[in-house]
């Protein structure tokens, strides 16, 4: 995310060393959950891991973003065809908490609705946000339809040195907010 707080993959360039971060999250991961574009966003990795660059943290990050399983929420998408992905039309809340009681790694949400809907309901255990050093001075806001406040815990921070800062924060959902 931009510094002024829009989700603008355009605005930034991931070096190696924010691939090989994403490369870490995704290995020590067992899901990664999307919305329709930020999937279709997302589908740029097959060519990579098609036509490797020869750069080994893009080329990794190809390799682990194909190898993840992948859960796309779409009511347009027909089909697809992405090797470990399913197609879900509707967001179910009690499948998303079924995901997570089951043994194993991480679940990953990619994308700014699904993290605004799972947070609303109080599906999130771990917020992190990157902050890249730019301005662009609109765009989408991540948390715009949030419908209830949630106060974050400050866990850590982890920076970059091209001056990104990764935040990871817990949620502490207001008593309003649907809990575990």
């Amino acid at each position: 995310m931009t510094l002024d707080g829009f989700c603008d993959h355009t605005a930034m360039m991931a070096d190696d060393e924010i691939h090989q971060h994403y490369t870490d999250l995704l290995n020590d991961s067992d899901t990664i959950i999307y919305g329709r574009t930020t999937f279709q966003l997302m589908e740029y990795w097959r060519s990579v891991v098609e036509n490797p660059t020869g750069k080994k943290e893009m080329d990794d990050f190809a390799a682990a973003i194909d190898n993840i399983p992948k859960i796309v929420y779409s009511r347009t998408l027909e089909n697809v065809d992405w090797r470990n992905t399913e197609l879900k039309r509707e967001i179910a809340n009690d499948e998303i908490l079924e995901l997570k009681q089951q043994p194993g790694k991480d679940i990953v949400v990619g994308s700014p609705s699904l993290i605004v809907a799972m947070t609303n309901v109080g599906l999130v255990d771990e917020i992190q946000i990157s902050i890249h050093p730019v301005v662009v001075g609109s765009g989408l806001a991540l948390f715009k339809n949030i419908k209830d406040r949630v106060r974050l815990k400050l866990l850590k921070t982890k920076t970059f040195s091209c001056g990104a800062v990764t935040h990871y924060y817990e949620p502490d959902y207001e008593p309003s907010a649907t809990t575990k």
